[in-house]
């Protein structure tokens, strides 16, 4: 009989998903980076470079306290993601809208992170982690905080420009 797969199962799929994104998201942030043209969002793309390594590292952390070797999982959906940034390079090079769609594809990233580490923080919680549960949380904090940061680059700057 198959092994039951059950929460803490997931969980360990879920964060290897998580690790893959994040070590693809520093991957990509240097090239959104070279490709934008609003020094704020350059600046918002770098000063996240910085926030997400710390995030694998915090990823590090976790799997250390379920007592897993740090693994990463093909993330399909990071990668769709990432791939349609790709395309906004190619697409909107020299162009206006440029900036915008560089932050649209950012913010997508950020609510599928948010979404990731919302979802594992409560797992931890529910498994009994609780210091998982609050490495994840301070993450999930930071995902939030950049994400109303590009929410403010696009309204006072970057939309404005896009418009031509």
């Amino acid at each position: 009989m198959a092994d039951v797969k059950k929460l803490d199962n997931l969980f360990h799929d879920t964060l290897m998903d998580v690790y893959f994104a994040e070590q693809k998201i520093v991957e990509t942030l240097p090239k959104l980076y070279e490709a934008a043209k609003s020094v704020q969002l350059k600046d918002a793309f770098m000063k996240h470079l910085g926030e997400t390594k710390i995030h694998v590292e915090r990823l590090e952390q976790v799997f250390k306290i379920i007592g897993k070797e740090p693994k990463a999982k093909t993330c399909d959906a990071i990668l769709g993601i990432t791939d349609e940034g790709d395309e906004i390079m190619k697409e909107y090079a020299g162009s206006p809208a440029l900036d915008a769609g560089l932050l649209a594809a950012a913010q997508a990233v950020e609510h599928y992170e948010m979404a990731r580490y919302g979802t594992l923080r409560t797992w931890a919680l529910e498994l009994g982690l609780n210091d998982a549960a609050g490495l994840l949380q301070t993450t999930l904090d930071e995902e939030q905080a950049t994400d109303l940061t590009l929410t403010a680059i696009a309204t006072s700057v970057v939309n404005q420009k896009a418009e031509g």
